[in-house]
C-alpha cells in the first residue's frame, strides 16, 4: 500500500533519517552500515586529513627552523610555538590517538567502501584536505595580522614591507588551492548527481512504479511533479549536501585551529563567545521552523506552474480547436497566485530570519572591544595581540553560528530533502509491493482467467464478478459494453497493471504479448524508432521498415520522411488514425503471438481497419479486441459482453447482435 510522504515539519531525527536515507548510499551501503558509522567515518576522514596537515606543516616548520632559523623566528615565531606546544603537550597525544582512530576506521570498513566507494571517499578528503589547508593559512595570517599591526604601530617601514610581502604570498599561495577546492566541489556534486538520478530512474521505471505512482492520482499517492524531484531536487540536494558538510567541515576546522589562539589571548571572551553561540543558534533555528514548510510548499507550487506550461504545451493543437485560451489562462494564472501568494510569505519571513541574523552579526563586533579593551589599556596586551584577538574571535565566532548564518538556505534544503526521500521511499516500497506472481502467472499458450473478481484501485464495487474464460493460439475475442463498463479495466487485469481481488490470471510471457491501445504511445525520437519500439532498431533493416509502413497504408510517410532516423515531434505531426497504423507497423514487427487491441482502430476508416484485421488473421495472431463497430464481428469467433454491473456472457460472434447489446 502507498501511503503519503510524512510532513514535511518533522523532529530532528526523522530529517536525519530521511538526509541519511539520501546521501550514505553514495558513500556506504545502506544495508552494510549504520547511520553512526556512516558519521564516524565522515569524522575520521577529518581526523586523517587533520593529523596529515599537522605533519606536513611540522616538517615544513622543521625544514624552515634549519635552513632559515633568523627568518622563521621572526614571521613564522606564532605558529612555530603553537606548533611545539601541540606536539609537547597533552594536544599532540589526542592529535595522533584521532588520526589512528581514523586511519583504523576507513580499514574496518573497507569492504564498504568497493563499488568505487572509495574514490568519492577520496574526492572528498582531497577538497578537506583543500579547506583545511586555506584555514591553515588563515590561521597563519592571524599571526601575520598581529605583526603588521605592531610595525606599523612601531613605525618600523622595512619590517613593515618584509611582512606585507609575506602576507601576498599567503594570497598567492590559497588562490589555486580555493579555486581547486571549488572545481573538485562541482566534479564530485556532479558524480553523486548522476549517481543519484540514474539509481531514481532506474526505481522509477522498474516493476511500474512509474505507472503505480501516476501523479495524476496525487492524492492516493501523497506525490507530485516526480520530474521535478528527479531533476531539481536531486541537483539542488547534492549541491546543497556537499556545500553544508564541506561547510561544517569548515567550520569544525576553523574552530580547532583558532580556538587555542583565541584561548591563549583571553578565557574570558572565549567563554562569553561560547555562551552568545549558543543563545542566537537555539533562537535562530527555533525561528527557522517555520521556513521548512513555507519552502516545502513553495517546491511543490512552482513545479505544479511549471506542470500546466508543459501541459497546454503537450495539447496545443487541442486547445486551440476548442478556442480554449481563456480557460487555460485562467488555470495558469491561478497556479501562479498560488506562486506568488506563498512567496510573499516567504519573503516576509526570510526578511525576519535576515534581520535576526544581521542583529547577531552587529552584536558580535562589540564582545572583542569590550571584553579586550580592559587588557590593552592596563598594558596587558599590545595593540597586535588586541587585534589578532578580534581576527580569532571573529573566525571563531563564524564557524559557531555557522548554522544561524546559514538558516534559511537550510530550510530550503530541509525541505528539499523531505520532497526527495519521499519520493525515493515510495518508489522503493512499489518495489517491494509488486503485484504477487501468484496472481498474474506466466502461461505458454494462452490467455487464461479463472474465477477472477475486479475491483478497480480506490474502489469497493467491483467491475467484473466471477469471470473466466481462456483464449488460445489463433483464438480471436471481441470485448464489447457499455461505456465504463470496464472494458479497458480488464486488459488491465490480464497485462497485470490491476490485479483481481480474487481468481487467477495466466498470460503469455512479455515477449509474446502486446498491447495496443486507441491512443498509441510515441516516443521522443525517429521514425526508426517509433517503429521498432520497444525492440532493439538493429534488428531491421530499412527495406524492412518501408515494407511494413506500405503494408499499414503508411506509404505515404516514407515518401515525405525517406531518411528514417529523421526525428520530429510525431504526436503533433501524424493524426491519431496514422498514429493508430503506426502502432500496428509495430505490431507486425515485433511479431507476437497474442495481441490485445483497446480501441486500437477507432480513427481509420472501414477499408483501413479491414485491412489491418486481415494482416493479423494471415500471421494467426491469437487476438483481444475491444470495440464499438459492428464491422470487427467478422474479425472475431467469440464476444465477451459486459454489462457494467459486474456481469458478463460470452456467446458466439455469429449470433451477437450490436444492435440488442
Amino acid at each position: 500500500m502507498i501511503t503519503p510522504s510524512m510532513a514535511p515539519v518533522s523532529g530532528l531525527s526523522g530529517q536525519l533519517r530521511r538526509l541519511r536515507n539520501l546521501a550514505q548510499p553514495f558513500f556506504l551501503p545502506l544495508d552494510q552500515a549504520t547511520g553512526w558509522q556512516f558519521s564516524g567515518l565522515l569524522l575520521s576522514l577529518l581526523f586523517c586529513v587533520g593529523g596529515l596537515v599537522l605533519v606536513a606543516l611540522t616538517g615544513l616548520i622543521n625544514l624552515s627552523e634549519q635552513l632559515l632559523p633568523a627568518l622563521t623566528a621572526k614571521y613564522f615565531g606564532g605558529i612555530s610555538t603553537t606548533i611545539d606546544g601541540i606536539w609537547s603537550g597533552w594536544w599532540g597525544i589526542v592529535f595522533s590517538a584521532l588520526f589512528l582512530l581514523g586511519a583504523g576506521s576507513f580499514l574496518l570498513m573497507r569492504q564498504q567502501l568497493r563499488n568505487r566507494r572509495w574514490l568519492h571517499w577520496l574526492l572528498l578528503g582531497a577538497i578537506v584536505l583543500m579547506l583545511l589547508t586555506v584555514n591553515g593559512i588563515n590561521a597563519g595570517i592571524g599571526f601575520i595580522a598581529r605583526d603588521i599591526t605592531n610595525a606599523l604601530v612601531a613605525k618600523q617601514e622595512a619590517g613593515f614591507n618584509r611582512i606585507l610581502a609575506i602576507y601576498a604570498t599567503c594570497f598567492v599561495v590559497a588562490l589555486p588551492i580555493r579555486t581547486a577546492q571549488i572545481y573538485f566541489t562541482a566534479k564530485l556534486g556532479l558524480i553523486w548527481r548522476e549517481w543519484l538520478s540514474s539509481g531514481l530512474i532506474d526505481e522509477y521505471l522498474s516493476n511500474r512504479a512509474y505507472y503505480i505512482l501516476n501523479p495524476n492520482d496525487e492524492q492516493a499517492t501523497g506525490l507530485d511533479n516526480p520530474d521535478q524531484r528527479i531533476t531539481d531536487d536531486v541537483k539542488a540536494f547534492t549541491e546543497q549536501s556537499l556545500l553544508f558538510t564541506l561547510g561544517i567541515f569548515d567550520a569544525v576546522l576553523t574552530f580547532s585551529l583558532n580556538i587555542i589562539i583565541l584561548w591563549s589571548i583571553s578565557q574570558r571572551l572565549t567563554f562569553s563567545l561560547f555562551a552568545y553561540a549558543l543563545f542566537t543558534t537555539a533562537l535562530l533555528v527555533y525561528a527557522g521552523r517555520r521556513l521548512v514548510r513555507i519552502n516545502f510548499d513553495q517546491l511543490r507550487y512552482e513545479a505544479n506552474f511549471r506542470y500546466g506550461l508543459v501541459h497546454i504545451r503537450n495539447n496545443a493543437e487541442s486547445i486551440a480547436f476548442y478556442s480554449g485560451e481563456e480557460p487555460e489562462k485562467q488555470e495558469t494564472t491561478r497556479r501562479l497566485g498560488t506562486v506568488v501568494s506563498n512567496f510573499n510569505l516567504l519573503i516576509v519571513w526570510q526578511v525576519i530570519i535576515s534581520a535576526m541574523q544581521r542583529s547577531v552579526g552587529y552584536a558580535g563586533v562589540f564582545f572583542p572591544y569590550l571584553i579586550m579593551a580592559g587588557p590593552y589599556f592596563a598594558g596587558e596586551i599590545d595593540y597586535g595581540r588586541f587585534v589578532q584577538a578580534g581576527f580569532a574571535f571573529n573566525m571563531v565566532e563564524g564557524s559557531l553560528l555557522f548554522v544561524v548564518n546559514r538558516i534559511d538556505e537550510l530550510a530550503k534544503f530541509t525541505a528539499g530533502v523531505t520532497r526527495l526521500e519521499g519520493f525515493q521511499s515510495q518508489v522503493e516500497q512499489v518495489s517491494r509491493d509488486s503485484i504477487d506472481t501468484s496472481i498474474v502467472q506466466q502461461a505458454s499458450n494462452a490467455i487464461v482467467v479463472r474465477h477472477a473478481d475486479l475491483t478497480p484501485p480506490g474502489s469497493d464495487l467491483p467491475i467484473l464478478r466471477d469471470l473466466s474464460l481462456s483464449v488460445g493460439e489463433a483464438d480471436r475475442l471481441l470485448v464489447v459494453g457499455p461505456s465504463g463498463c470496464g472494458k479497458t479495466s480488464l486488459l488491465r487485469m490480464i497485462s497485470g497493471l490491476w490485479a483481481p481481488s480474487h481468481g487467477e490470471v495466466e498470460r503469455p510471457a512479455m515477449g509474446d504479448l502486446l498491447f495496443i491501445p486507441q491512443k498509441p504511445y510515441m516516443l521522443l525520437g525517429s521514425l526508426r524508432e517509433q517503429l521498432c519500439y520497444p525492440t532493439d532498431e538493429s534488428r531491421y533493416s530499412d527495406d524492412q521498415l518501408r515494407h511494413v509502413l506500405e503494408e499499414v497504408n503508411l506509404g505515404g510517410l516514407v515518401s515525405r520522411y525517406p531518411d528514417l532516423d529523421v526525428k520530429q515531434d510525431w504526436p503533433r505531426i501524424l493524426s491519431l488514425g496514422e498514429q493508430q497504423r503506426l502502432a500496428f507497423g509495430r505490431l507486425l514487427l515485433n511479431a507476437p503471438r497474442f495481441v490485445v487491441l483497446d480501441e486500437a482502430t477507432s480513427a481509420l476508416d472501414v477499408a483501413t481497419e479491414d485491412r489491418l484485421y486481415k494482416l493479423l488473421r494471415q500471421r494467426d495472431l491469437s487476438v483481444i479486441s475491444i470495440g464499438h463497430r459492428p464491422t470487427l464481428k467478422s474479425f472475431h469467433d467469440t464476444v465477451l459482453a459486459l454489462d457494467g454491473q459486474g456481469g458478463w456472457q460470452l456467446l458466439p460472434a455469429a449470433s451477437y447482435d450490436f444492435g440488442h447489446s
